[in-house]
């Protein structure tokens, strides 16, 4: 059943914005959310909090006059309960049924689709550099990125499609250009936002390592080499090859003050090494990425921060509330980033998630081998990232 034909709601129901409810987990409120889609989506992707008390009930059991007693028996009646969806219209019909029979419901407005729409700005406090740094975070998928400004330009690093419009405005909130949008690899979870940028005039840069893999619009694009530097006002960005989790992965180093690492290296784990040539490949990948990490990431001082493309719920943010650590924290906090080449190898073929969802598909978007309108790239992307090898099993001895 399409969620636009289900029924006018028993009762009317008040709904709450993803924004707002955000802003509740944030705040350690103690919140109920009864998930009303299918057990396999719930089982995929859901909002949780330490706060957050987490329910499933398909919606299907409500569609009848009589609720089974089943359904209604793990739903809570001495406190409120927000119901959710994918979109909005099951979870009101829901909220509605529920209302009618004495219970405290709202609904969340335009569900998982509206909680696929936050996206945060956070300035990192402890960057040291020329300008101001922001990191943008997004809750639904652990999707991270940087805004780097200084003087009257910027640039924004692993942009996504989905908030084009939201980097040209915080540019224009700031008095800046967006000079450059910049991609640190093909990504596989989330459609980039480099091409898009492009077209509405900002420098497009991606890595040339990653051209061999098939990109149909490189000649349209700033390709940056190993060592290459990007000038932000009085900012520095340089180019720091980092392969393993891709062929063609790329750091870039802000101002010698924080390494933005992509996928190649997280705050509570390392990149998964099987995204671009499989199961077949990824020893060799593993290998590949050991060697980027031990010469290149971890031989920069050790206050130099890190800050990854994503981060997973084992990550715990900074006390400035973004996901970034000092190398020397890593170091210290994560096993795998002292052991030899064999054990590291070992250890991350031994534990991978699955594969983030439609990640092919994802992939030719990325490439430019598969177009995709602004629905359904943002469809695509929807769910967890699972680009670590891990979810912090990494992390400790």
């Amino acid at each position: 059943m399409d969620e636009m034909e289900f029924p006018t709601p028993e009762a009317e129901v008040a709904s709450v914005t993803p924004a707002d409810l955000k802003a509740g987990i944030d705040a350690g409120d103690d919140l109920t959310l009864l998930d009303v889609r299918m057990e396999s989506e719930y089982d995929t992707w859901r909002i949780d909090g330490d706060s957050v008390e987490s329910i499933n009930v398909p919606y299907f059991h409500f569609l009848d006059d009589e609720i089974p007693e089943t359904a209604l028996e793990p739903i809570p009646e001495d406190r409120p309960v927000t119901v959710l969806c994918a979109k909005g219209g099951a979870s009101e019909f829901v909220a509605g049924a529920l209302k009618a029979r004495g219970y405290d419901v709202d609904h969340l407005e335009e569900g998982m689709n509206g909680w696929a729409r936050i996206y945060e700005a956070v300035e990192i406090e402890r960057y040291d550099g020329a300008g101001a740094l922001v990191q943008y975070q997004r809750p639904s998928s652990g999707c991270l990125g940087y805004l780097l400004s200084d003087g009257d330009e910027a640039a924004v690093i692993d942009p996504l499609r989905a908030f084009t419009d939201r980097y040209l405005e915080d540019a224009e909130e700031l008095g800046v250009e967006l000079t450059y949008a910049i991609d640190t690899h093909i990504h596989a979870d989330h459609i980039s936002g480099v091409r898009a940028l492009a077209e509405a005039g900002v420098e497009g840069v991606i890595p040339s390592a990653a051209v061999a893999r098939g990109v149909t619009y490189a000649s349209e694009m700033t390709q940056a080499e190993d060592g290459d530097e990007f000038s932000v006002g009085e900012a520095t960005i340089e180019t720091v090859s980092t392969p393993g989790h891709t062929s063609g992965m790329t750091s870039y180093l802000l101002d010698g003050e924080l390494l933005a690492t992509g996928d190649g290296l997280f705050i509570e784990s390392v990149a998964r090494p099987d995204l671009e040539e499989g199961d077949d490949g990824a020893p060799e990948a593993a290998a590949q990425l050991y060697a980027s990490l031990t010469e290149r990431v971890l031989t920069l001082p050790d206050d130099t921060l890190v800050g990854g493309a994503h981060y997973s719920d084992a990550a715990e943010p900074a006390e400035d509330g973004t996901y970034t650590a000092t190398i020397g924290d890593l170091i210290a906090e994560m096993s795998a980033l002292t052991m030899d080449e064999d054990d590291f190898v070992e250890l991350v073929l031994s534990d991978m998630p699955p594969r983030p969802a439609n990640y092919e598909e994802i992939i030719a978007t990325n490439l430019g081998q598969h177009d995709a309108d602004d629905e359904e790239a943002f469809e695509l992307e929807l769910g967890p990232n699972n680009c670590a090898a891990s979810q912090g099993s990494l992390a400790g001895d």
